[in-house]
């Protein structure tokens, strides 16, 4: 393990003075792509597999039979089931958030025609965890596209019950993440019906869909709240210049106007790594850690050092990259599990101060990063 200084030359290596030692402890094998984990208040774990099942994972590791009561899934490419997250009153309502891409036959008015987009539902876990039952439609993104890529995908919930939801630009449709007449390359803000809340940036602009919160977003494939509340994410850049950004309500991220990577293959992409009106990146990787899941750790369990720091997962490199922050930006990375080799997809801290991760790959297993 060894830490990076953030700075004029970003891959300037600087002396390890703050790392724990750590070891990876499997929890559970024989996950089928897992995309996503939750925690349940009994021990297990709910992990959604992208091929369209969702399952729990005892406190033993035992994996569980796929629920039923899911929607339609729209699986192949990148797209099928995706995130997940209890909601913050679960223990009285047992209720769930999920997202994935759904196909338009199954859409309640989420847009004509034929293709899929990214959707939210809400669900009640039944008392035995062995289906979903109550399961609604909140938020189908518009148009549907014909596409397998760019579903972003992360779900937040904030204190005041409100859902974040970050959405990609679908790729083929990277212009549209400028236009506020669609939801392509957004991240959006709901209620937990599916209403614009009132106070959203544009809900009273003319022509803007009012559940839009920021947008010039590519692929956010990480999102979280840091521990001040306030939301964090990442998103995937082309070749080169993945991105870590704080989305402010109304604010544009740039994309594909700005950025710091490349067309695949090399060229010139957008008009360059800044303009007028759009925001820098707090952070960015050149060349692209494909990241991957995304968590705040607020305990101490790896010592005090790491308290406050923030984890995202590497599907490129199979590495954990440990942010240091101050003052809302990012001062230093560690890279961790070099040589894992398996694809972080998702990372979570746990009840018990611990940090989760699953790994995407049909041999997925679900893992815990465990002090020595």
């Amino acid at each position: 393990m060894f830490l990076v200084a953030i700075g004029a030359t970003a891959n300037s290596v600087a002396q390890n003075t703050a790392s724990a030692p750590v070891s990876l402890v499997p929890v559970a094998t024989g996950l089928v792509n897992p995309w996503a984990l939750a925690f349940l208040p009994d021990g297990q774990f709910l992990v959604t597999e992208r091929g369209g099942r969702m399952r729990t994972v005892s406190a033993s590791g035992q994996v569980g039979p796929a629920l039923t009561g899911l929607p339609a899934v729209a699986t192949g490419g990148q797209g099928g089931l995706l995130d997940v997250v209890t909601d913050t009153d679960f223990a009285r309502n047992r209720r769930i958030f999920f997202c994935f891409s759904e196909p338009a036959a199954s859409a309640g008015g989420g847009g004509g025609g034929g293709g899929n987009s990214t959707a939210l539902a809400r669900a009640t876990l039944s008392a035995d965890a062995r289906s979903l039952q109550n399961v609604h439609i909140l938020f189908s993104q518009r148009p549907k596209v014909e596409s397998a890529l760019h579903f972003g995908c992360r779900i937040v919930q904030t204190g005041d019950g409100n859902l974040f939801l970050t959405l990609g630009d679908r790729y083929h449709r990277k212009d549209d993440a400028q236009k506020l007449d669609n939801h392509h390359g957004k991240i959006i803000r709901i209620t937990t019906d599916g209403a614009a809340p009132p106070d959203n940036p544009f809900a009273k602009q003319p022509g803007a869909l009012p559940e839009i919160w920021s947008y010039g977003h590519r692929n956010p494939q990480g999102a979280t709240l840091a521990p001040d509340g306030k939301l964090w994410m990442h998103e995937h850049g082309p070749q080169g210049g993945d991105e870590v950004n704080q989305p402010q309500p109304g604010r544009n991220y740039g994309w594909p106007v700005i950025t710091y990577g490349e067309n695949y293959g090399g060229g010139k992409l957008g008009e360059g790594t800044a303009k007028a009106g759009m925001e820098q990146p707090l952070h960015h990787w050149v060349p692209s850690i494909a990241p991957s899941g995304m968590a705040f750790l607020t305990s101490t369990r790896y010592g005090a050092a790491w308290q406050g720091s923030l984890f995202v997962g590497s599907l490129k490199f199979g590495t954990l990259h440990r942010l240091e922050l101050a003052g809302g930006k990012v001062q230093r990375e560690e890279k961790l599990l070099q040589g894992n080799g398996e694809r972080i997809r998702d990372v979570r801290q746990g009840p018990d101060g611990l940090l989760y991760m699953v790994t995407d790959s049909p041999q997925g297993r679900l893992l815990r990063l465990q002090p020595n």
